[in-house]
């Protein structure tokens, strides 16, 4: 009995890996090549924000949460959140909705992937996954501000062993900026357009949005040379 028990533990690790495997497989294909990719549009989001009411909020933040969780584009999500909800609403159900998601993505990572990927750590790689769970704050709120691939980086750090505190902490911060500059840009220009005097274009807060929007692309390469300096 104690030897099949060691065996089962053994495979615990492979067979969570594979649901997975098969899980982000799934979220893949329900979204775009099933019937659902054709409900999953800007217009389509948009119009049940608007039937939602005074619930429109906590239905956008679910739909971004879910959304993260199942591969859907995060620009695609953030500019309906700018659009339906203007500048600064939309930049808190965004950075709420994306918090929510990144979180959830995390869980799944690291109950379903984080046994298998220690079975495969060893060496080098051990001494990397140490360092992330030492440095985790720094290591992912640098990763954010560089605008590493947003989901992609919310299930491979379940994998690690950074401290979800230190993970939501880092994420926290490091999606702000992005989050703010984006949702500002499209939301201020959607105002704009919404009223009908293109002249408004030429206002203050568009351009400070467009300089902040270009403004955002340079912030990797910044850090980048605060980086390469210490």
């Amino acid at each position: 009995m104690p030897d099949l028990n060691v065996k089962q533990r053994a495979k615990r690790p492979w067979i969570k890996a594979a649901l997975l495997v098969c899980f982000m497989i799934a979220a893949v294909t329900l979204l775009r090549f099933s019937p659902l990719k054709n409900h999953v549009t800007a217009e389509r989001l948009a119009l049940l924000l608007d039937s939602a009411g005074l619930w429109a909020p906590l239905v956008y933040v679910l739909i971004y949460a879910a959304g993260v969780c199942l591969f859907l584009p995060g620009t695609l999500l953030a500019a309906i959140g700018a659009a339906v909800f203007g500048p600064y609403w939309g930049f808190l159900w965004v950075w709420t909705g994306a918090m929510i998601g990144a979180s959830l993505a995390f869980f799944i990572g690291r109950y379903l992937g984080r046994d298998f990927a220690e079975s495969l750590i060893g060496g080098k790689l051990k001494q990397y996954d140490d360092a992330i769970e030492r440095n985790g704050f720094a290591t992912v709120l640098y990763l954010r501000l560089v605008y590493f691939p947003f989901t992609p980086m919310n299930f491979g750090m379940g994998l690690t062993k950074v401290r979800f505190r230190d993970y939501t902490a880092g994420t926290a911060l490091g999606i702000i900026v992005g989050t703010f500059v984006f949702t500002f840009f499209v939301g201020t220009v959607k105002n704009v357009l919404a009223s009908g005097d293109l002249s408004g274009l030429l206002n203050w807060n568009v351009f400070l949005s467009v300089f902040l929007f270009i403004g955002s692309f340079f912030i990797p390469k910044v850090l980048k040379i605060i980086f390469n300096h210490h």
